[in-house]
Parts: structure tokens; C-alpha cells; sequence
């Protein structure tokens, strides 16, 4: 029997009418029961308090090869990944992850099916079956895995800071396993690697370190007795909670400089000191207050500094990597060329600013602050996909007691200056480790991390060093921040009239403006968008990278003003997007017009700074440069775009034009973007349509009147339009690029097929076919061939135009070969469509249904959607209930006919365009399968003689809707 029921004491948000309720079972699993009658999703997570730091000596990554092993099968569900089938085909989705101290397992799906799907899931954790058969390939997908993480900075820095650490301590540890510690080495020692496999599970796997979270429409009795017959049976082997020994950094690994190869261009520093973990004080929080100070961005502060100097382009300040045994303090800054010049400089910076916190002391109305802009934001969150919330209650289990389940260490309210004044004095010169990273490093390293190969080397630094640089900074104006102006105190809510779809409040030759009343989030929150349409932004590549770096500097000089708004919860953006630039502002209404009113201003009187020009013009330039180290699937998938859509540049020829643009240029270019503009506005939440219309008012008053306008209104012939090339029919199309960077193995392919433009019928026959095909592709391609780890099928939608695509990243096979297996899995998939029963038919297409029905969470989910209609023209505000009619009148029989029409290889309707990479270990494919194109297919040489030899679909954008002139 359940013990502990009740959720008396569980703090929840004042918004919240959830219902909780904690139990207890007879074997120790604990567990947090959610019971949401409005729901419709389930959701379920079960967090095992064992991770990476537990993995036994010499093999190394044995947990998160066991994460990937557990949801294979089980004896009661022995049918391999038959898990995975039943959530995938009832709307749902599953996933696992493993950190230090704990493997998370989770799913959602659609309610009518939650039971069985929760009683596949406990099975898991009962009686798994772990296949002889499966292992081997599993290893695979482990060692693919990391493979995909070889080249990636994050991972290299994050493993070459463990790895200068004691080496008996976990924390030094490679978590993630490859073939080699999983397979070769262990075989060479005598090791099966599955019974090893079976050994950890039956001794670390018990039910006493174990936290369960259910999420599920019924009511919290029912989820209890559910929760009770399928959980109880997991067994309590009474293990301990693992405890790390200590902190992993002994003095040796204290006072170093190390600097490190990137593989990215761009200079970076992380300045990390251990500390005493903030959960062991979390109501108090010393780390969120030091780290909103050494993290603020506003006038004073370090990083304002250091932009003013030209040296940083960005910094962020917090605790990172923390367990209730040792934790760090982590300032990382991304340099500019100058600043990596001044490394010296900045970390006596960095030094003086810690040394006016202690001469401040800590200061009360600071810390009040942030405990009421913690308070607003917990009682006022959006709510958020179940499967999301359940995780992170789970992890939060894990650490602390149960009234804080739901608020963890958001909501610090008990003002400790000791606490905080304890971990500032361990961010002390003789407690320091810096790690630098740059290119310019290469050939003078003389170590090489073993995981990773990060070539890197190592100096001792003193106390007296660094007072040297301190002593040597530059004498500038450092001091905290003032009061923020931006916290909302009015969060009242509006009345609205309900309003089913977005409206069109006010049009005019200048401006369209959408409105939607928020009627059923009821959050003090607004969100808006404003589309400036400016066909001068992108008629050229010097174009574009011009507009690029014109909104880069307009959030640059808003920065110090505008930082606030975003820490009060108030987010703002300016971005460059294909017609234009786009201006977003999405959190609390109460000061929303105020900034709104700013940033607009920016814009119309903006004036280029010649030496913020150059930083930014050097940020896009390493941003460019970067593109080669991508990952060859993001290559693909841009090629595919390139290919398909109309009026874009290749990254090259804007990163040739780059070197030869000058402040001046965007001087003179800037006027004249902004000299014909056409507005599409969004604007929805808890704002009434007559502050929505005088919004709108005030950007016409402000770029369009007066005796001499920034913007006039744009012609008729100028509305920016989205076309996308129309590949022929019954023809396949094959374009292939070697990998950008040569140093990478893993080669990619984009099996792309072109279907229909939008058309309700159509869409939800497409939709039906990827549902059904997505977790037989993922099997047979990912599980069963190993092709890599990265293996989806998704649906693609450019502007309209819909399709479905495979992604397929692999170092076992080349893309021509991956293409062939794509092929082969379409063939015999089309035995699967013709077999299905009338049953399973209607259970696919009740699920698609019910995902259509889905109801929105938040204010900014709902917004996403109508936005998408309205960017890409379509203004199908009706398109779920629209589809959903089409679905419940469509046939098997119209299904078949479908895949037989648009997806089977060599029908008649077919269009599909392969897009192949090649690493390094494919590169002598790449010329073979160049050279010889199969059957009806064309090979692509030139992208852009390609494109321009095609027929286009016809726009959305720019046709419906628009004020004829």
C-alpha cells in the first residue's frame, strides 16, 4: 500500500489548478502523481538515481550505453523496440538521457492509450531484455553517437576541464563510451560487455533510487492505482545513493592557465573556480546573485567594459556542473581579436569587479530584486508540454524535499549576506583555473587530450601574476547595476472578447496588422511581431550581410538599455530575416510598449559606429567561416534549401563579399533599405485591440509621416515574395559536396521528396504516410542497418510547399549508399501500407486527429503557429480543424493511392532530390557516384544554372491579403 499521500505542503503556482499528490510504494519507489483534466497529452518519467560517475573502471560510458540498451524490449513485450512503435503510433514521443548522477527515461502520448503505454514503460525497469543480438549493434550507435560529438568545441572544452582533474574522481570520467571502451577493450580483457551490462543493472537499477513522475487526465486515485500495479513489482535492492568523494580539483589543478586548440575560429576564455555547491544553501542563493552580477550586461557592469573596449562580444556568469558534493563557478567570454590580445587585461577586469562586490558588500535590495523577478516569473509560467515538466520534476526529486518538487531553486527568499560573501571569497586568485581557447594556440601545445585529441598545454599562474594584470587593467568605471525599471507591477488582465482565430484590426498601403486577444492562457503577457518587408535587404549578397549586420548593431546598441527587460522577463529581438528584418517582442505587457517605443527609435535614427561596425563585421565573419564545421547533415539539409529556394545566396559569396565592407557602406546602405517598407504585424496576449492599432500607429507615424519620411510605402510590384523551385515529375535529382571540413569522417544524405503545395487534403495524406513510416524507418535504418545515430523521417514545409525528407548521418556507408538503403526501405514499406487492417488504419488516423487537437500551451506556442501562416502567406488560421475534417473522410484506399502516386520509387508523380555529403572516409565514393547517375535521374552540377532553369511554384506571400495599389 501507498504511503505519504498528499500535496498539502507540494508549493505550487498561483496559477496553477493541477492537482499533486506524493506517494510511496511498498518497494521505496517514490513518486509524484499530476492529474490534468484539461490535458491532452500523458505523460510519464522515471529518474534513476544512478549516471556516468558510476560506470566502472575500464568502461568507461557503460551508462549511457545501458540508457540506449533499456528500451529495446522486455520479457512481458519481448517484440524488439515494440516500445517505441506503440508511443510513435499513438502520437507520442520517447527519449532517455543520462547525466553524472542520473539516466532519465520519459514519453508522452495521447491519452486514450496512456495505460498500456505506462505499462510497456515499467517493464523496462522489471524485467528488460537485453538481446545478444542488440548489443553489438547498440554499441554502434553509442560509438556513432560520438562520433557526431568528435568536432564539437562544447563537448572537447567540457571533457578537457575533466580531464585536468584528480584522476580517481568521477568527475574525470569520459561519460559517453565508443567502440573502443564498450567492445575492443573490454574484449581484450576477458569482458562480455552484455553481462557487464546486466551486472550494472541488477546492482545499481533499485527501486529505493528511483523517482517516478506521472502525468495523466484521470483523477489522482486513479493514477495512484494505476501507478501501483504497474510499478510495485520493480526491486528494492536497498542500494545507497551515490556520493562523489570530494572535490575533484586538488591543488595541482588550481592557479593553471591552459590554453586550447578550438575547432572552430574565435577566441573564447572560461574562467572556472570550485565552490561550494549553491543546493546546500538554495533558499539563499549566492550563486544566482553573483552570478546576475558578474553576468550583467547593463551600464558598469564587467561586460559593458569590455564591449566599450571592443574586447567581448558576449559573457555569462553562473554555476555550472554542480552536485551536492562540489560545484564550479563558471565566467565564460567570447573575445574579439582586440580582446584576445588583452587576455591579460580582462582577467584583471574580471578581478577588479569581484573585488567591488566585496567592497560593496552584498547588498539587500539586489538580492530583493531577484527573489521578486523569481516570484513573478514561478507564479506566472507558461505551462509546457507534459513530457518537458515531467523531466525536470523528476530530476528535482532527486535533491530536494518534497514542497520544493515543483519550485527546485527558483525562488530564493531567505537573504544570507554570509552565504553569499562565503562563495565570493572562493573566487580568489589562488582558486582559479583559465581555460583559453584560439586557433592561434595551434603548433604551441605540447599535450593532447586522450578522448578528443584537444591539443592544449598548460601553465602554473601565481596570486602575484594575476595582481599584476589587475594592476595593469585598464582604470574604467565599473559599478553595480541600478535599479530595474523594467520589473511589470501591473499584471492585471485585460478583458477580452473571445476571438476564435487571429483578426485583421486595421490594413492600410504602409501596414497589415493581426490581432488576437488572449482568452485562454490568462497571463499577464503579450506577444508581438513586426515584419519591416524591405526589398532592398536581400536583392544582392553584399545585401544581405549588410541587413545582417544593421540589425546585429541595433541590438548591440540597445544592449545596456534594453538587458533589464529581458532579465524582468520581458524578451526582445531584432533579426534579419530573408525580405527584411523582424522585430519581437514576447513576455509581461505592463512595460512592453516602453521598450517597443525604444527600439524603434534605434531603428529610425540609427547611425553607424565605426568601431562597433567592426566588431560586429568581425563576428559575422568568423560566423561565416564556421559554416565548415557544421555537421554534414546540417551541410545537406542547407544545400536543400539552397537548392529549392528561390532568391538566396550561397554562404560563400557573402562571406567573399564581407572583407570589402565598410562602415560606410551600411551609411549609405541603411537609408536606403528602409526607403520602401511594407509592415506585417502580429500582435496578441493580454493587450486590448485598441493599444494593438496605436502600436501600429506609432511605427507609421514614426518611419512613414512627416516632410520628409525614412520609409515610403512599397509599389505594387515590389511585395517580397517566397517561391520555391518545382522539381519535375517522375525525375530524381542527385547533388553531391564533399564535406567542408576536411578533418570529418561522418559523411550525410537528404533524401528529399517533393509532394504537393498546400492543400488539406493532400497535407493530411502526407501526414498520415510520415506517421506511419517514422518509427518503422528509424528501426530498420537506425537499429537494425546502424546506418548512424543521427536517422530521422520528417515532413519539410518551405513556404508551403510539402514534402518529406530523410536525414541520415553515417560513417558506416556513403551517401550514395545510404540513398540506395533509403530506397530499398521505401519498397519494402509498401507491403506495410497494403497489409494494414481497417483497424490499425483508424487507429492512425484517430491519432493524427488527436494530435491535431492538441490544444496549445502557452501564449507563445499559439502565436507560433498563426504566425507561420501569416510569414508564409498561407492564412490558414482554420488549417487543424480543416485537416482534421479532410482526415475523417479519407480512406485507406486514397492513402495507397497516394504512396503509390508521390512516394514509391518510380512512381509516375515521384519527385525526389538526394542530397549527398562526403567525409573523409567516403571522399573516393564521392567522385564514383558523381560520375554515374542512376536511373531517371539528373545530376546537379551547378545550383544555381539549376535553379534558374526551373519552374517555381507559385508565392503565398505577397499575393492575399495585400492592399492592391
Amino acid at each position: 500500500m501507498a504511503a505519504g499521500k498528499g500535496e498539502a505542503d507540494i508549493v505550487k503556482a498561483r496559477t496553477d489548478k493541477r492537482e499533486y499528490r506524493r506517494i510511496v510504494l511498498k518497494n521505496s519507489l517514490e513518486a509524484l502523481l499530476i492529474s490534468d483534466p484539461d490535458t491532452d497529452k500523458c505523460a510519464a518519467t522515471m529518474d534513476v538515481g544512478v549516471g556516468s560517475f558510476s560506470d566502472p573502471e575500464g568502461l568507461e560510458g557503460l551508462a549511457h550505453f545501458l540508457e540506449h540498451m533499456l528500451f529495446y524490449a522486455s520479457e512481458k513485450y519481448p517484440l524488439e523496440d515494440s516500445y517505441s512503435k506503440y508511443i510513435t503510433e499513438h502520437g507520442g514521443r520517447t527519449n532517455a538521457f543520462t547525466a553524472s548522477e542520473h539516466t532519465n527515461y520519459h514519453f508522452d502520448v495521447n491519452t486514450d492509450c496512456f495505460e498500456e503505454a505506462l505499462d510497456r514503460f515499467a517493464q523496462f525497469f522489471i524485467k528488460p531484455l537485453m538481446s545478444a543480438d542488440a548489443t553489438m549493434r547498440e554499441i554502434k550507435a553509442v560509438d556513432s553517437e560520438n562520433q557526431k560529438n568528435l568536432l564539437s568545441d562544447a563537448w572537447r572544452m567540457n571533457q578537457l576541464q575533466k580531464h585536468l582533474s584528480m584522476e580517481g574522481h568521477p568527475y574525470h570520467k569520459f561519460s559517453t563510451g565508443n567502440l573502443d571502451t564498450l567492445e575492443v577493450r573490454p574484449k581484450a580483457r576477458g569482458l562480455d560487455t552484455r553481462l557487464e551490462l546486466i551486472k550494472f543493472y541488477e546492482e545499481n537499477y533499485s527501486a529505493n533510487l528511483m523517482h517516478l513522475v506521472v502525468y495523466a487526465k484521470e483523477n489522482l486515485d486513479k493514477i495512484e492505482n494505476m501507478v501501483e500495479q504497474k510499478f510495485q513489482d520493480i526491486q528494492n535492492a536497498d542500494r545507497s545513493c551515490f556520493r562523489c568523494p570530494g572535490h575533484p580539483c586538488t591543488p595541482e589543478h588550481l592557479q593553471i592557465l591552459v590554453r586550447a586548440v578550438p575547432i572552430k575560429e574565435g577566441h573564447k576564455l572560461r574562467i572556472v573556480w570550485p565552490i561550494t555547491p549553491e543546493i546546500l544553501r538554495y533558499k539563499e542563493g549566492p550563486c544566482r546573485y553573483l552570478g546576475h552580477l558578474v553576468g550583467h550586461e547593463g551600464e558598469g557592469s564587467l561586460f559593458y567594459i569590455l564591449k566599450t573596449l571592443g574586447w567581448a562580444t558576449g559573457l555569462s556568469a553562473g554555476e555550472t556542473d554542480w552536485t551536492l558534493d562540489f560545484s564550479f563557478f563558471k565566467v565564460v567570454i567570447d573575445l574579439t581579436e582586440a580582446g584576445h590580445e588583452h587576455m591579460q587585461d580582462i582577467i584583471g577586469l574580471l578581478f577588479k569587479y569581484i573585488r567591488l562586490l566585496q567592497q560593496s558588500g552584498i547588498c539587500k535590495w539586489i538580492f530583493d530584486e531577484l527573489s521578486a523577478i523569481c516570484e513573478t516569473k514561478f507564479h506566472y509560467q507558461d505551462k509546457t508540454p507534459p513530457a518537458d515538466y515531467v523531466v525536470n520534476i523528476a530530476s528535482n526529486m532527486q535533491i530536494y524535499p518534497p514542497h520544493d518538487w515543483l519550485v527546485g531553486s527558483s525562488l530564493p527568499s531567505m537573504f544570507n549576506p554570509g552565504t553569499i560573501e562565503r562563495v565570493l571569497e572562493e573566487l580568489s586568485m589562488d582558486n582559479v583555473r583559465i581555460f583559453w581557447e584560439s586557433k592561434k594556440f595551434e603548433g604551441h601545445t605540447d599535450m593532447f587530450e586522450p578522448w578528443y585529441e584537444t591539443p592544449y598545454s598548460v601553465e602554473k599562474i601565481t596570486c602575484s601574476m594575476i595582481q599584476e594584470w589587475v594592476l595593469g587593467a585598464p582604470n574604467e568605471n565599473l559599478h553595480l547595476p541600478a535599479p530595474n525599471v523594467f520589473i511589470p507591477t501591473d499584471l492585471s488582465l485585460k478583458n477580452a472578447q473571445e476571438v476564435k482565430f487571429p483578426v485583421l484590426l486595421r490594413k492600410s498601403s504602409r501596414s497589415r496588422l493581426w490581432y488576437k486577444p488572449d482568452t485562454r492562457f490568462s497571463t499577464p503577457k503579450a506577444y508581438v511581431k513586426m515584419d519591416f518587408n524591405c526589398p532592398h535587404a536581400g536583392n544582392s549578397p553584399e545585401a544581405e550581410v549588410l541587413t545582417d549586420i544593421f540589425t546585429r548593431l541595433i541590438m548591440d546598441y540597445l544592449n545596456e538599455y534594453a538587458y533589464d527587460a529581458q532579465v524582468a522577463g520581458l524578451y526582445y529581438g531584432i533579426n534579419h530575416i530573408d525580405c527584411g528584418f523582424q522585430v519581437t517582442l514576447v513576455g509581461y505587457n505592463h512595460k512592453l510598449r516602453a521598450l517597443l517605443e525604444t527600439v524603434l527609435e534605434k531603428i529610425a535614427i540609427f547611425k553607424v559606429k565605426a568601431d562597433r561596425f567592426s566588431v560586429i563585421k568581425e563576428m559575422v565573419t568568423k560566423e561565416y567561416q564556421n559554416v565548415k564545421f557544421q555537421q554534414p547533415y546540417q551541410q545537406a539539409m542547407y544545400y536543400c534549401s539552397l537548392i529549392l529556394q528561390d532568391h538566396t545566396w550561397h554562404w560563400m559569396e557573402e562571406l567573399e563579399v564581407l572583407p570589402h565592407l565598410e562602415a560606410e557602406d551600411l551609411a549609405k546602405f541603411a537609408p536606403v533599405m528602409l526607403s520602401r517598407a511594407f509592415l506585417e504585424c502580429y500582435i496578441a496576449g493580454n493587450i486590448e485591440s485598441s493599444e494593438a492599432e496605436s502600436m501600429v500607429q506609432h511605427v507609421e507615424d514614426v518611419f512613414f509621416s512627416g516632410s520628409n519620411p525614412i520609409c515610403q510605402p512599397l509599389f505594387s510590384s515590389q511585395h517580397v515574395t517566397n517561391r520555391v523551385v518545382k522539381l519535375e515529375r517522375g525525375m530524381s535529382y542527385f547533388y553531391s559536396a564533399e564535406g567542408l571540413n576536411p578533418n570529418d569522417e561522418n559523411s550525410a544524405l537528404v533524401h528529399y521528396i517533393q509532394v504537393h503545395r498546400d492543400d488539406f487534403l493532400l497535407n493530411v495524406k502526407l501526414q498520415l504516410f510520415a506517421l506511419i513510416a517514422k518509427q518503422p524507418a528509424f528501426h530498420q535504418l537506425r537499429s537494425v542497418e546502424q546506418l548512424g545515430y543521427i536517422t530521422v523521417l520528417v515532413q519539410r514545409n518551405d513556404s508551403g510547399i510539402h514534402g518529406v525528407q530523410f536525414i541520415i548521418q553515417s560513417t558506416a556507408k556513403g551517401p550514395g549508399n545510404i540513398d540506395l538503403r533509403v530506397e530499398a526501405f521505401l519498397k519494402t514499406f509498401e507491403s506495410k501500407i497494403y497489409e494494414m487492417t481497417d483497424d490499425e488504419f483508424k487507429n492512425n488516423v484517430n491519432t493524427l486527429i488527436d494530435m491535431k487537437l492538441e490544444k496549445y500551451k502557452n501564449l507563445r506556442e499559439e502565436s507560433g503557429f498563426y504566425w507561420r501562416e501569416i510569414y508564409n502567406g498561407t492564412l490558414k488560421f482554420d488549417r487543424k480543424e480543416s485537416e482534421v475534417a479532410a482526415l475523417r473522410k479519407l480512406t485507406q484506399k486514397e492513402l495507397i493511392d497516394f504512396f503509390n502516386d508521390y512516394i514509391k520509387v518510380g512512381a509516375p508523380q515521384r519527385k525526389s532530390l538526394s542530397v549527398g555529403v562526403y567525409g573523409n572516409l567516403h571522399s573516393s565514393e564521392y567522385t564514383a557516384d558523381a560520375s554515374e547517375p542512376g536511373p531517371y535521374s539528373v545530376k546537379i552540377d551547378n545550383i544555381f544554372s539549376f535553379r534558374r532553369s526551373q519552374p517555381l511554384y507559385g508565392s503565398f506571400r505577397g499575393v492575399s491579403g495585400h492592399v492592391k495599389l
